[in-house]
């Protein structure tokens, strides 16, 4: 039943008319004087981001994710004068933990996304001459596999492939944008949390947190937690397919710390996300719980749609997915549980631990719309209608809202 009323969601119906001078194409100056719209029960309230703690009850656990993003774009330019454009996506060879792959020294190979790449043949390679952390660092780059645009990049110098891209690439701004990357984005383009390397865009909601936020949230007591999910390019990818069950999610990495599963249990009715990516990892959380629970498989993968088929009495509740989790890592002495999800959430998908959500305004006819019209309905027509008659700014550098969820989670 769950599919015939997943393929019958009319993708128009999850359009709306987005002027080009409402995609915010810079952010503000200060990043915490963004507007905040709360929807709270069908009703909408329009304050300053610097009031966000008094919207949030006392005993709120905001989860954070302290991805960073990379400078993951890179150009190349041939003997001919062709350039050659590189978008690293996602780690191969000799690791495919993110983490660890910023790590690896004189040779990787990552998937990329390939700009003109009908300029280079399978065979032939680039070259480039850099300096690294004062050394002349000479990269070559050819590839591993064309058919599946995985691209091995060798040098010379015991650098770190970190190392190796801040000195190469640039930050990839997102295509909406539309204009290059500047200086000041290396820093307006981050998290003031950012900490773990290894996304190629950011989690934009996070963005108008700041210390003098931070400081208003302890003072009333508010938790704070962070996991982390590498932002991949797959966020900006147009659901083009008549059946959106059939649009194809892009894998992305998450990574949880016991001390965060702690703070989820201790918390477990009062869990708001920051932003769209910390709650897909959260809602990927419990499903992986549910796999723990049911003996299904350790191996942390969720499946675009995975959630969908369960019959509510097969499944655990929050408490003991999470008390699952928690049970597996004691037992394998594990500190932390890397794995990979493509959770889709359209309507019809019902929440297990998040009960609000900070989240920005999204693309007309996109994966986030979607997912905000699961967390509040039919008033996502109505949360975006009042933000475009209130001058609000759309999309990454945009303005925020704090949406409360309509119905209970599990």
């Amino acid at each position: 039943m769950w599919r015939k009323e997943a393929e019958a969601i009319d993708l128009q119906s999850y359009t709306y008319d987005l002027p080009d001078d409402r995609i915010a194409k810079y952010p503000m100056e200060v990043r915490d004087q963004s507007k905040l719209m709360v929807y709270r029960g069908g009703e909408l309230g329009h304050l300053r981001f610097t009031d966000i703690s008094s919207e949030l009850p006392e005993k709120t656990l905001l989860v954070f994710n302290d991805t960073k993003v990379i400078p993951a774009r890179a150009h190349f330019k041939k003997e001919t004068g062709a350039i050659i454009e590189l978008l690293l996506l996602h780690p191969e060879l000799p690791t495919r933990v993110i983490n660890d792959a910023m790590l690896v020294t004189h040779a990787c190979v990552w998937e990329c996304m390939i700009g003109n790449k009908k300029r280079w043949k399978a065979g032939d390679s680039l070259s480039n001459v850099i300096q690294v952390n004062g050394f002349e660092v000479h990269l070559q780059v050819s590839y591993h596999d064309y058919e599946r645009n995985l691209v091995r990049l060798t040098w010379d110098a015991g650098v770190t492939f970190l190392d190796l891209v801040k000195a190469l690439g640039e930050i990839p701004l997102p295509p909406y944008l539309n204009r290059d990357t500047e200086e000041p984005d290396k820093e307006t383009y981050q998290t003031v949390y950012a900490n773990h390397d290894g996304a190629v865009a950011a989690p934009t909601a996070g963005l108008h947190f700041t210390p003098r936020v931070f400081d208003e949230l302890e003072k009333k007591g508010i938790g704070k937690a962070f996991l982390t999910l590498h932002v991949g390019a797959g966020t900006f990818q147009p659901i083009k397919v008549e059946k959106v069950t059939e649009h194809r999610m892009h894998s992305e990495q998450v990574v949880f710390t016991r001390e965060l599963i702690n703070d989820l249990v201790q918390s477990v009715d009062h869990i708001v996300p920051v932003g769209t990516t910390s709650l897909r990892s959260l809602e990927s959380l419990y499903w992986y719980g549910v796999k723990l629970f049911a003996g299904e498989t350790t191996d942390f993968h969720i499946e675009k749609l995975y959630p969908y088929p369960w019959r509510e009495t097969e499944l655990p509740t929050a408490a003991q997915s999470l008390q699952a989790i928690a049970d597996h890592m004691d037992a394998g002495g594990l500190h932390e549980i890397v794995g990979e999800t493509e959770i889709f959430i359209f309507p019809g998908y019902r929440f297990r631990l998040c009960r609000g959500i900070i989240t920005n305004y999204h693309q007309p006819g996109s994966t986030l719309i979607l997912l905000v019209a699961a967390f509040v309905g039919n008033d996502w027509k109505k949360i975006y209608s009042e933000a475009l008659s209130n001058d609000y700014r759309f999309l990454s550098y945009g303005d925020s809202s704090l949406l409360w969820l309509n119905g209970d989670v599990s």
